[in-house]
């Protein structure tokens, strides 16, 4: 049902090892998520502490998912000085490959308490269905030897 393709992961994952910073490519560990199925359809949280919902876009194209975030600097101007500076900042992406037996035309979005909830439900196509059998019962004739 969905996807997870990320060739740069590994990559990035021993570049932060390695440099002890994030790498180049991505940052996985700024957005992460957690995705499960419940019922009828699929659920996507990505934690997003500190960024204002009009600082996130969401575009789908084709079956493929972009959530795209910008954790701003607090406001302060030039009279604030910085003791400790932990928490990157700057525009986050992470893509989703979504199975086609996901319903993407009726994707539903919530934010709450600085995680993204995204609600994916499962295509009619794709949900479990019982079959019936029709078809009349023929007459059996017995062969006599």
């Amino acid at each position: 049902m969905l996807m997870r393709t990320d060739p740069f992961r590994e990559l990035d994952r021993f570049t932060q090892q390695v440099l002890g910073t994030a790498g180049t490519w991505s940052k996985p560990a700024a957005m992460p998520m957690d995705a499960y199925r419940a019922g009828d359809e699929f659920v996507v949280c990505f934690d997003l502490p500190g960024v204002s919902p009009d600082a996130i876009e969401l575009d789908i194209e084709r079956n493929v998912l972009t959530v795209k975030a910008e954790r701003r600097p607090l406001p302060g101007g030039d009279n604030v000085e910085m003791q400790v500076s932990e928490r990157p900042l700057g525009v986050f992406s992470r893509q989703l490959f979504l199975g086609d037996t996901l319903d993407t035309d009726h994707i539903s979005a919530d934010y709450e308490a600085g995680v993204l909830t995204l609600r994916i439900p499962v295509a009619e196509k794709a949900k479990p269905r019982r079959i019936e059998i029709s078809g009349t019962q023929s007459d059996r004739k017995e062969i006599q030897a």
